[in-house]
C-alpha cells in the first residue's frame, strides 16, 4: 500500500515533502504581511466548496490544495507586523525535527513505543529542572501551560488531601492573583473543587501578587475553616508581562506550609537569559513549575512541560494498567507521570534546538525581545498620540490611542475598532485587552528579528487607522447635522 509511509513509498515520501517544502518556502519568501486579509465569509466559502465525500484527488493535488486553502491564508508569526498574542517564530532545527516526528510517529507513553525518545525527554526534563534549581526534580512534557497548570493543581490537591487531616474537596482553596491565567479557575472546576475555591490575592500597581496580601488571605482561609491547597504565582502575566516577587511569595508559603506553584509559561525564557535570570529568583523554592517552550524557546506548538521539585510528587496521581504499564515493571514508562496516554515526542524539537543553537544563543534571543520591548515603551511614551499604560518585565506593550482632547469614552470605543480594521486588512495584527476596567491595545513582541522601526510601522498603522475612524465619525455627524 503506497498510500502509507513505508520502504515501498520512501521515494514518494521524498517527492511529497520536497514539493511541500518548496511551496511553504515560497510563501515565506513572498508573504509581505501577517495575514492575507481574506474575509471570514470568503474563507468559509473556500472550505465549504471542498467535497470531503468525493473520490481522492491524489497526494500531489491534495498538498497543493493545502497550500492554496490553508498556507495562503495562515497567520504568519514570523512577520514583524504580527504583534498580537504569545506566538513566536520557530527555530529552524525544531521545524526539521517536527518532520522527523511526523514520519516516525513515536508515542512516548511507554518505553516500548519510543525507546531512546523516552530517555531524551527525561534528560531534557532534568536539564530544565536544573535550570529552575530543582536538584532532584522531575517532570513531563505536556500539550501546553493549561495542561501543566491542571496537572500541578491535581498533584497539589492529592498532596493536600494526604497531609491535611480532615480535609475534603469542598474545603480546599487555591490562592492566585487576578493577573493569573484563566486556567487556574478552569482547573479548579475540573478538579471538583468548590465554586468559590479560587480566591484572588490583591496585586500591586504593576499587577504583581502582594506577599503581604497573600499572608492575610491565607489567614482568612484558616479562619473560615478551609484548607489552603496551593498558591499560584505567575512568572510572566499574560497582559502586563510581569513576574510576581517569587522569593517573597515563597517565604509566605513556607511559613504556612502551602504548596507553591509557579506558572512560568511566558517567563520561562528567563531561565536561559544571561541578563535577567534574577527575575526568577525564588522559583527554585516552588513545588511545581509550568514552562512553555513554544512561547519562549521558539518551538513549534506544542512543546511545554510541568516540573516538580521532588520527582516522587508525580507518583501521587500515577495509574497502572496491565496492558500498558503494570505496577512493578522495570521500564521508564512516561504514562506513569502524564495525564495523557498517547503523546507526541515533542521534546525532540527542543533537543534539536539546544544542540544546534545552544542555551546561551537562545538566551540572547530572549533578551533581544525584551530589549526591543523596552525601546518600544520609550517610543510609545514619547508619542503625543499614544498613551503607555503599564510597565513590563518581559515583552508586552499596553497602550491606547488618545491624543490630547480625545475623551476616555471615545478612546475606549476605538480600541476594538482599530484592532478589527487592522486584522481585516491583514497588514498588522495587534491584540486588545482590559486594564483597570478600560480597554487597551496590546503588543506582544516575541520575535528577536523584529526591529524598533518595524514596530514603529505597526504603531503608525494604529495611529492612521484611529485617525481615519475619528474622521469618519466627524463626517457622519456633519452629514446628520445637514440632514436635520
Amino acid at each position: 500500500m503506497h498510500e502509507l509511509l513505508s520502504a515501498a513509498s520512501a521515494d514518494a515520501y521524498v517527492d511529497a515533502l520536497r514539493g511541500t517544502v518548496d511551496r511553504v518556502a515560497t510563501r515565506f519568501r513572498t508573504t509581505t504581511q501577517p495575514f492575507s486579509g481574506a474575509s471570514r465569509e470568503h474563507l468559509q466559502a473556500l472550505v465549504d466548496a471542498v467535497d470531503l465525500d468525493g473520490p481522492g484527488c491524489g497526494t500531489p493535488a491534495a498538498l497543493r490544495e493545502v497550500d492554496e486553502l490553508f498556507v495562503q491564508h495562515a497567520v504568519w508569526f514570523h512577520d514583524p507586523a504580527y504583534t498580537a498574542h504569545l506566538n513566536c517564530p520557530v527555530a529552524l532545527p525544531a521545524v526539521a525535527a517536527e518532520a522527523v516526528l511526523a514520519a516516525v510517529n513515536p508515542s512516548v507513553d511507554t518505553y516500548d513505543q519510543s525507546t531512546v525518545g523516552t530517555l531524551m525527554e527525561r534528560r531534557l526534563v532534568a536539564w530544565t529542572a536544573g535550570r529552575v534549581g530543582f536538584v532532584a526534580g522531575g517532570g513531563v512534557f505536556t500539550s501546553g501551560g493549561t495542561q501543566s497548570n491542571l496537572q500541578a493543581l491535581l498533584v497539589a490537591r492529592e498532596h493536600a488531601l494526604a497531609t491535611r487531616p480532615g480535609a475534603v474537596l469542598a474545603d480546599l482553596v487555591v490562592l492566585a492573583s487576578a493577573s493569573s491565567h484563566f486556567s487556574v479557575q478552569r482547573s479548579a472546576r475540573l478538579l471538583g473543587l468548590a465554586p468559590d475555591a479560587v480566591r484572588l490575592v490583591p496585586v500591586d500597581e504593576r499587577g504583581r501578587m502582594r506577599p503581604d496580601a497573600l499572608a492575610i488571605a491565607l489567614r482568612h482561609v484558616e479562619r473560615d475553616g478551609r484548607h489552603p491547597m496551593a498558591v499560584v504565582a505567575t512568572a510572566g502575566t499574560t497582559d502586563r508581562g510581569c513576574v510576581d516577587p517569587l522569593a517573597a511569595v515563597a517565604d509566605v508559603c513556607d511559613a504556612a506550609d502551602v504548596w507553591l506553584h509557579v506558572d512560568a509559561a511566558y517567563g520561562c525564557g528567563l531561565l536561559v537569559s544571561r541578563t535577567r535570570r534574577h527575575l526568577l529568583d525564588g522559583v527554585e523554592r516552588a513545588r511545581s513549575v509550568t514552562v512553555d517552550f513554544h512561547k519562549a524557546f521558539f518551538q513549534p506548538v506544542s512543546s511545554s512541560a510541568l516540573l516538580v521539585r521532588h520527582a516522587a510528587d508525580l507518583r501521587l496521581v500515577a495509574h497502572h494498567h496491565d496492558y500498558l504499564n503494570p505496577a512493578g515493571e522495570d521500564e521508564p514508562n512516561q504514562v506513569d507521570v502524564s495525564l495523557q496516554t498517547t503523546r507526541r515526542f515533542d521534546a525532540l524539537k527542543l533537543w534539536a534546538t539546544l544542540r544546534a543553537l545552544g542555551p546561551d544563543r537562545l538566551g540572547e534571543m530572549v533578551d533581544a525581545t525584551i530589549d526591543l520591548t523596552a525601546a518600544v515603551h520609550d517610543v510609545v511614551d514619547a508619542d503625543p498620540d499614544l498613551r503607555l499604560l503599564s510597565p513590563t518585565d518581559l515583552s508586552t506593550v499596553l497602550f491606547r490611542y488618545q491624543p490630547s482632547g480625545l475623551d476616555d469614552a471615545r478612546a475606549d470605543a476605538l480600541v476594538g475598532r482599530v484592532r478589527r480594521v487592522l486584522f481585516d486588512s491583514g497588514r498588522a495584527l495587534v491584540a486588545r485587552t482590559t486594564l483597570d476596567g478600560r480597554p487597551c491595545l496590546k503588543l506582544t513582541l516575541l520575535n528577536p528579528a523584529t526591529t524598533v522601526d518595524d514596530v514603529r510601522g505597526v504603531l503608525d498603522l494604529v495611529r492612521q487607522t484611529a485617525a481615519a475612524l475619528l474622521e469618519g465619525e466627524e463626517l457622519l455627524r456633519q452629514d446628520e447635522a445637514v440632514a436635520r
